[in-house]
């Protein structure tokens, strides 16, 4: 008999609202008995439907809604989800390399499937999406008819699922290292090694919007990674651009990707970014724009006041070295520090500084990863222009 999920009373508006999570707190009594990761129905107190989702007993999540109606998951589920998800993108003009599905954000919880050229990289967050991962693959075999399928299910979240960490090839014969074009540029992505799927295409459209700020004189790309944000900057104009990471891997990357594209502005230093910049400080160093893309600082709410001191510090060294009226991009990708909360660090930090700055630009995730106003937790990139005097 399959699950049946009553909430408690009044723990209903959230969901209801649109918002797919069901945790196990909320819940007041479950009916039936079926395997962990099947279709469950979820209703409120009194007993109205809201949804189905996939259940998992090992998770604070305990059901993930995506049918609000009397849909049945199966293969043509998943395939007219995934087209739908595909055509939204296409619409937009995305081609080469783009998110395809973002998770919740298409209806799809706990599914991420990124396109890199003729490759697609999936990753599969959830018990319920794990257990359905064959007729996944077969539908992106019939809607795209790609060169391979990778699987990047290395991911931490994944753990407090009961699953174990994965990574390999699912479909075709295939490198792992492919090259794609962004924002008219040759890039190597590494999708076995590289970061998330192998690269980061949440900061696409940003990427390209710096070029309008990173357009002369010398540039500083922070946590540069795979050098995207140091491409644009040496195609936009800058005389130098300085591509700044601890990981080695990460520098060799972008010294590849410099070459690909003919580049000869563009030099890499290894480093932590914070050492980096007080020696840069104390050497009285300074740069028209500076690049900060660090990684995710917090990914609790516990870390969170460690993380604002942390994003903090960081941006008073970087305001610090900005040549007066230069340019500093900021960002975030950790949805607990939230736009308020990085606004009131920046304010902060600027104060700290000592520097009179003004935001220029406030921008978030490119839009092939749109987030949904009933999941806060879908909008988690912040990246703001900032100028400083």
């Amino acid at each position: 008999m399959p699950y049946s999920v009553y909430l408690k009373k009044n723990e209903e508006k959230r969901i209801v609202a649109g918002h797919p999570w069901v945790f196990a707190n909320e819940v007041a009594k479950i009916e039936g008995k079926d395997k962990n990761g099947a279709l469950a129905t979820v209703y409120d107190y009194n007993g109205r439907y809201i949804g189905k989702g996939y259940i998992n007993h090992l998770s604070k999540i305990l059901v993930r809604i995506f049918i609000r109606d009397n849909s049945v998951p199966d293969f043509e589920y998943f395939k007219n989800a995934i087209s739908k998800a595909n055509e939204y993108r296409k619409n937009l003009g995305f081609d080469n390399c783009y998110r395809v599905v973002f998770g919740e954000s298409d209806n799809l919880p706990a599914l991420i499937i990124d396109k890199y050229a003729d490759i697609l990289c999936v990753q599969f967050l959830s018990l319920g999406m794990d257990k359905n991962k064959d007729i996944i693959v077969r539908a992106l075999v019939e809607i795209f008819n790609p060169k391979g399928i990778y699987e990047r299910s290395d991911v931490a979240v994944r753990e407090k699922e009961g699953l174990p960490l994965v990574k390999g090839k699912l479909y075709g014969d295939f490198d792992t290292k492919v090259i794609i074009e962004e924002n008219g540029l040759k890039m190597l992505v590494d999708i076995e090694n590289g970061q998330k799927t192998g690269y980061f295409l949440d900061q696409k459209e940003n990427r390209f919007a710096l070029r309008r700020y990173a357009n002369k004189g010398e540039v500083l790309d922070c946590f540069c990674n795979s050098g995207g944000f140091s491409l644009n900057s040496a195609v936009a104009g800058a005389e130098k651009v300085t591509a700044l990471d601890i990981s080695r891997l990460a520098l060799d990357n972008v010294e590849e990707n410099a070459r690909l594209n003919n580049l000869t502005n563009i030099s890499t230093l290894q480093g932590d970014v914070f050492e980096v910049l007080r020696d840069f400080k104390r050497q009285g160093k300074t740069f028209d724009t500076i690049v900060l893309d660090p990684p995710a600082f917090c990914k609790s709410v516990s870390e969170v006041k460690n993380a604002y001191k942390g994003y903090k510090d960081i941006n008073i060294l970087a305001m610090k070295l900005v040549k007066e009226g230069g340019f500093l991009i900021s960002s975030s990708c950790s949805h607990y520090m939230t736009f308020p909360l990085f606004m009131n660090m920046l304010t902060d930090a600027a104060h700290e500084s000592g520097k009179k700055v003004r935001i220029v630009e406030m921008r978030t995730q490119s839009s092939d990863h749109p987030s949904m106003l009933s999941t806060e937790e879908s909008l988690y990139l912040k990246l703001l222009v900032l100028q400083v005097f």
